[in-house]
């Protein structure tokens, strides 16, 4: 049997299998080990590299899209400079994901424009690259799914909201929620709580969270359980967003 025909049979099974990616490499990767004189093993080593690296590849992509996540930012893009007082290094400490291994919470607190949700996205997409599931929801946008949920007498069962490791929710506090929705985040944080991780962004002090929520009782059981294993970064700066267009000296933001 020619090496041709020998060829085109292992594209055959590559292709049967469902191995693409060998497929592709396989004549470049045979040819490189004849003129380098590689063993079989090594060889074959390449190419499994290969597959597995592309498939890798294919589920990033695909959880990012699958995520909701409005953006896709990695903590290298984040000017510190731009947030001097933000305590860089326990941002960086979460990088390592050992809140999520923890089951702890992260709360993001500081006015509009400081960059709440790029550090929120950022480990999100940490988190996906390895190998953990996540979901990003702003909290208009879950409380609305946690209502027709509960009407449906679904409970979240097989949600993206209730499943996944680690589970953002953004912008706590920018629109008012009234008492029976109130109650159905804090089900929906108690749920979680000690069994995944949440990310929470805010632009309300914690003090102003009776306010938001209503009942003094509520907020207490909330805060209780969203703080336990928790990291709090506050955040007090100027806007990315309104950078260049307040003067060179911009207008520092905190929350009141």
């Amino acid at each position: 049997m020619s090496d041709a025909l020998v060829l085109d049979r292992i594209q055959t099974s590559l292709t049967r299998l469902r191995l693409p990616r060998m497929g592709e490499i396989l004549e470049n990767v045979m040819q490189t080990a004849q003129k380098g004189g590689k063993s079989y093993l090594t060889f074959l080593n390449e190419l499994l590299e290969e597959e597995v690296s592309c498939r890798e590849q294919r589920r990033i992509e695909t959880s990012l899209k699958l995520s909701g996540l409005p953006f896709i930012k990695s903590i290298d893009e984040f000017d510190f400079a731009f947030q001097p007082k933000l305590d860089r290094q326990k941002v960086m400490s979460l990088f390592d994901l050992t809140f999520i291994r923890q089951k702890g919470n992260v709360i993001f607190l500081g006015p509009p424009g400081v960059g709440k949700t790029h550090l929120a996205v950022s480990l999100a997409v940490k988190a996906c690259q390895a190998g953990l599931s996540i979901y990003f929801t702003t909290m208009e946008d879950l409380i609305g799914k946690l209502k027709r949920d509960h009407k449906a007498e679904r409970k979240g069962r097989g949600r993206g909201y209730n499943k996944s490791a680690l589970v953002i929710v953004d912008e706590v506090g920018y629109t008012p929620i009234d008492r029976e929705e109130c109650n159905l985040f804090f089900r929906f944080i108690a749920n979680r709580y000690e069994k995944a991780s949440t990310i929470i962004t805010s632009n309300k002090a914690f003090s102003d969270w009776t306010e938001l929520f209503h009942d003094p009782v509520i907020v207490t059981a909330f805060l209780d359980r969203l703080l336990h294993h928790s990291v709090v970064i506050n955040m007090r700066g100027n806007s990315y967003r309104l950078r260049g267009k307040l003067g060179k000296e911009g207008v520092e933001m905190s929350l009141s």
